[in-house]
């Protein structure tokens, strides 16, 4: 199944996605005597129960029982999961930390083959599909980053990754938007890139159970791993390309480590990390080398007021966004204290 969240009258409302129409899951599952809530926190919460009654209502949209579909192209779509009660970012492509390190002349660091690391971002900055509001000190070396989520469908603690996969709700697509340059201020504090990477986080453009991508899936001792094509485009330029199946951690064992002693709620989402070739940072780092060797100088190139980002994975659909500089200029760089 693909669920989408959106609005109706300026009220969130949880869908399912089926041949360019979605269907009120809610209403949807009345029809046919099935008790379902209507936003994605509440079916979250109820775990693999509601999940299975999703798959009753959607067998009966498949057979045409059900025909109030709304056309997918019309709506307004939210992330997926609109609210999520957290939002952990992974770190589990080797080929993104070597490049990006190499980049700045430093050797890989070997814990990054010993375990998983994620961070907390703001599960209070959560956007969907469309514009995205930035201010002056954002668009100073302004980044994508491709990557691929997943949201917690279970409670639970204590999670061994020969077990996590069941507790994978859903998959999606992630663009963690960085601002450069209040990133690499505050990294040097080493708490972490703080306000660098607090503004926006975009997920969507839906939300796919782990059996619709059942013909993806490559099984590992570590949980599942998935064939699905990455791609970035810069207002339509193609930058980025990679794919689900490099991830030297699987979301199994992410979720091993996140859960350690911790418990994991419905609606917890957790971000990949970014691929390989997925954001600028890597990238002009990398077209700067290589221009130095043909004796040339490479301009950085970030993203710009007005300029939209679309990112694709195989079987999660397109993410695109568009970003836009707020009507008030402000900066909090201009604040520093000398």
């Amino acid at each position: 199944m693909k669920f989408v969240s959106y609005l109706n009258k300026k009220e969130e409302r949880l869908g399912i996605l089926f041949n360019d129409k979605v269907y009120d899951l809610q209403k949807s599952a009345s029809s046919i005597k099935i008790k379902l809530p209507s936003t994605m926190k509440k079916f979250l919460e109820g775990e693999t129960a509601y999940m299975k009654l999703a798959h009753k209502v959607f067998e009966a949209i498949k057979k045409e029982k059900i025909k109030s579909g709304l056309k997918y192209n019309r709506l307004v779509l939210l992330s997926p999961v609109p609210n999520p009660t957290s939002l952990r970012d992974g770190y589990a492509f080797r080929q993104h930390v070597f490049t990006a390190r190499r980049n700045r002349g430093v050797e890989m660091i070997p814990e990054f083959d010993q375990f998983p690391i994620f961070y907390f971002g703001n599960h209070n900055s959560v956007f969907g599909p469309g514009n995205i509001k930035v201010e002056d000190d954002h668009l100073k070396g302004l980044d994508f980053e491709l990557e691929c989520a997943i949201v917690i469908g279970k409670k639970g603690k204590n999670i061994s990754s020969n077990k996590a996969d069941e507790y994978i709700a859903g998959y999606m697509i992630m663009n963690d938007l960085s601002a450069r340059v209040l990133q690499m201020e505050e990294m040097k504090l080493s708490l972490g890139p703080a306000k660098g990477k607090d503004f926006a986080t975009t997920l969507g453009p839906w939300l796919v159970t782990p059996d619709e991508l059942e013909p993806y899936r490559l099984k590992t001792k570590f949980g599942n791993k998935y064939n699905l094509e990455m791609k970035a485009r810069h207002n339509g330029k193609q930058i980025s390309q990679g794919n689900v199946n490099q991830m030297d951690w699987t979301f199994a064992e992410i979720i091993e480590r996140a859960s350690y002693g911790v418990t994991l709620y419905p609606g917890d989402v957790i971000g990949s990390g970014t691929v390989g070739t997925g954001c600028y940072l890597e990238l002009n780092g990398t077209w700067a080398i290589e221009a130095k060797e043909k004796g040339l100088e490479h301009k950085p190139v970030w993203l710009n007021d007005g300029d939209e980002i679309e990112l694709e994975i195989t079987g999660l659909g397109i993410l695109k966004n568009k970003l836009k500089k707020s009507k008030t200029s402000r900066s909090i760089l201009a604040k520093k204290k000398l």
